[in-house]
């Protein structure tokens, strides 16, 4: 019998095996109908078939072929396999830029995730991409060890024209490098005495720069010397989970900032 491994390899040798066996787990196929979705000859489609009778992955049926239990199962795992081989091809660029102790969540749920990179023509890509959600979110929580001036800029705008609520929640030191500017500090004010804003501050450092803008989640990703690497944005549901519970944590450690803050920093 053959091993695990031996039998992966059956199948990565072939993409028309494994295309077969995904489209026979949805639903019974002729001969006709796989030839068609597959642009396999009749000859490879009989060779395909017979090995996987061979293994009862399928059974012939009056009709056509179509996956047996085993057989589903198989196609199952396989896809979760191409699944996972795709997200991490898509990581992998950045992977070790990623605040992964912090980020309690299989990273199987960044499957769908958009992942924007700086470029030559475009080096402020991935900051571009959070501006763009903010500038389109009715509701903004924001927790982060930064707050740059044109998210600011863009949150200042939209709460001023009572187009956003905004709730952030900021490490000292983000805090402190914008109200070392005299206008940036001005703004920061006027954002804090906004209707619909709230603005707390966490003594301890937040490890990850991390944006909820209506259904999104957005993270910004820095190297070891606070390089930009990319941002990654994502809907998808337990990701948000993962954000909502992180920001309440941080929001009920942290306490609210005071003009007489800013005033003095």
């Amino acid at each position: 019998m053959e091993t695990a491994l031996e039998e992966i390899e059956f199948l990565a040798l072939s993409p028309n095996r494994a295309e077969v066996l995904r489209l026979l787990a949805q639903r019974r196929h002729t001969r006709r109908d796989l030839a068609g979705e597959t642009d396999a000859s009749q000859a490879t489609l009989g060779r395909i078939l017979g090995d996987f009778e061979e293994r009862a992955w399928v059974r012939k049926e009056s009709g056509g072929y179509v996956a047996t239990a085993t057989g589903e199962l198989v196609a199952s795992g396989l896809t979760d396999l191409l699944s996972i081989l795709d997200t991490e091809r898509d990581l992998r660029p950045i992977v070790s830029y990623l605040p992964t102790d912090a980020m309690a969540f299989d990273l199987r749920h960044l499957a769908d995730a958009t992942i924007t990179t700086p470029s030559g023509t475009r080096p402020n890509a991935p900051v571009q991409r959070v501006l763009d959600l903010l500038d389109d979110a009715d509701d903004v929580r924001v927790f982060s060890h930064a707050f740059n001036e044109q998210s600011l800029t863009v949150v200042h705008e939209r709460t001023a024209a009572s187009d956003q609520t905004f709730q952030g929640v900021f490490s000292r030191s983000a805090i402190e490098a914008l109200a070392a500017d005299s206008a940036l500090r001005e703004q920061l004010l006027d954002l804090i005495a906004t209707d619909g804003v709230e603005i707390r501050l966490c003594e301890n450092e937040i490890p990850l720069a991390v944006t909820l803008a209506d259904d999104a989640v957005h993270l910004l990703v820095r190297d070891e010397n606070g390089i930009l690497q990319a941002s990654i944005d994502t809907d998808d549901s337990a990701v948000r989970q993962w954000a909502d519970e992180t920001f309440a944590d941080y929001w009920a450690s942290a306490a609210a900032i005071e003009p007489s803050d800013l005033r003095s920093a």
